[in-house]
């Protein structure tokens, strides 16, 4: 499947791809910043991250973009909106390696990443849900906006505020 590519004033937004794994693995190693995304995770399971990823697009039509950092062409983080099956709906989601982090990057590839979902998936709503302690993503969450439409137990049985994303944030 071709993953349109979307761009940003200082990012690119491009599919995943094999080449990522080293920036998986890097990320999902470390245990600080991955605490909120499953890690610490080894090698093998930050590749299978990254497979589902990549995959993602096949079975939904839509998923997770590497961001790059323009300036660089380095891979600084994820970006996107995923469903994983048994999850009650699709939500935003991203990670930022910690050296790109406080310099708006999460920001600017979430709102490129809602973009996507009114305008190109036709979505009347994007939605993401966190954690309560995850207080870094509560705060880009209302910066990008966010409203409270409710909350809910998930699968894992963990309850998560679910807020609302408008378009253009």
């Amino acid at each position: 499947m071709d993953i349109p590519p979307l761009t940003t004033a200082r990012l690119t937004l491009r599919g995943p791809a094999s080449e990522d794994a080293a920036t998986y693995c890097a990320f999902y190693g470390d245990p600080q910043a991955s605490t909120f995304y499953g890690g610490p995770l080894p090698p093998p399971l930050a590749w299978r991250k990254l497979a589902f990823d990549i995959g993602h697009w096949t079975l939904r039509g839509f998923g997770m973009w590497s961001v790059i950092e323009k300036a660089t062409g380095t891979m600084i983080g994820g970006c996107g909106i995923v469903w994983p099956e048994g999850w009650p709906r699709p939500e935003l989601t991203w990670w930022i390696m910690p050296c790109a982090r406080r310099n708006g990057y999460a920001r600017e590839a979430s709102q490129a990443a809602i973009a996507y979902g009114y305008d190109v998936l036709g979505w009347e709503r994007v939605e993401t849900h966190m954690r309560d302690d995850n207080l870094p993503a509560r705060h880009l969450v209302m910066r990008l906006g966010g409203d409270l439409l409710t909350r809910e137990t998930f699968p894992d049985g963990i309850a998560r505020d679910v807020f609302t994303l408008p378009r253009g944030s």
